[in-house]
């Protein structure tokens, strides 16, 4: 559905980026209204769209091996068929991101090409270990809960195809979510091993959680920019804020225990505050330094050779149709 708008892109006059274009494009933001792929946009809107769908469209596919290592090991059927369908949407989630960034004038090959050359970034959460089962259930808990709080307002984003692919990513990111927190849900109200394997899940999960916000307002070089053109509707902190006050009374209805000694709440400002964040972890992560870096690209690579014969297939096997129809 993505890539249809495109047919004629470039094909047709577009307006020179004058100033009264650059105006005019700034005015159909404030007033709420759609980009879509044919419209006169600025080179920078157009080259932040492209960063920020494709690494979240690397971050969905990246984010699949994680918890796909665990489908041989989930302890029931039940288990292994949820978490198989799970691992399944966000593939599915990354290709309705390539599509969309498709729509922007980028090839999917390229930022593919760009995630296994290791020059593209993904979500630093995706780079450390699964050790236990309770990872799977933290990971959907606390990461797909992040994520739906970052992705809930970009079904509001100025730009069409982004925020249309939004909608119903964030459908299947509930489901997800709530697959986390009923493993972690079983888990505390299980043995004391499996409360302990609960709570050593949140005591790892956690801090990791909070970075996927991004860094601070103060140190954020793109916020105040993607707020004006309503790519992004909140600022990091206010994202990372909404989701520590409503994760918190989550963990202590499991009856687990944030770790974070400082967490107290604020009943002036009626919002939990928190401890700092190991900003230097964060980085080093981003830096490729993290637990898990090199074993995810590695997979990501052995994978994209060992499908080369289906790409193959699958190129001539259009080609012939083509070749047919003509």
């Amino acid at each position: 559905m993505y890539t249809q708008a495109l047919d004629s892109h470039g094909k047709e006059p577009v307006p020179a980026p004058t100033e009264p274009a650059a105006a005019h494009f700034q005015a159909r933001i404030d007033a709420d209204e759609k980009i879509e792929p044919k419209d006169w946009m600025p080179d920078a809107y157009r080259h932040t769209l492209v960063r920020q769908i494709s690494q979240h469209a690397h971050s969905e596919i990246v984010g699949m091996l994680p918890e796909g290592n665990w489908i041989t090991r989930a302890p029931s059927l039940r288990r292994k068929a949820v978490l198989i369908a799970k691992v399944q949407d966000e593939g599915g989630h990354g290709m309705y991101l390539y599509g969309a960034a498709e729509t922007l004038g980028v090839e999917r090959a390229e930022l593919i090409e760009q995630l296994l050359a290791g020059t593209a970034k993904y979500s630093s959460i995706f780079n450390y270990p699964t050790l236990t089962w309770a990872d799977v259930g933290a990971i959907g808990w606390l990461v797909d809960g992040a994520a739906i709080m970052n992705q809930i307002p970009i079904c509001r984003c100025s730009y069409g195809p982004y925020a249309r692919a939004m909608v119903r990513i964030c459908k299947e990111e509930s489901f997800h979510q709530r697959q986390g927190f009923e493993i972690m849900l079983t888990l505390a109200r299980g043995s004391a091993a499996q409360q302990a394997m609960a709570q050593d899940a949140l005591d790892r999960w956690w801090w990791p959680s909070l970075m996927m916000f991004g860094p601070s307002d103060a140190d954020s070089k793109h916020t105040a920019q993607s707020m004006r053109w309503k790519i992004k509707r909140f600022s990091n902190d206010e994202l990372r804020q909404k989701f520590v006050d409503i994760t918190v009374p989550q963990a202590q209805f499991l009856g687990l225990t944030i770790p974070d000694p400082a967490l107290r709440w604020n009943e002036g400002a009626q919002h939990f505050e928190t401890g700092p964040i190991d900003w230097r972890e964060f980085q080093a992560v981003l830096q490729g330094n993290g637990p898990c870096n090199r074993e995810r690209l590695a997979a990501r690579r052995a994978a994209h050779e060992a499908g080369q014969w289906v790409r193959e297939a699958a190129a001539a096997h259009a080609d012939k149709a083509r070749r047919r129809a003509a």
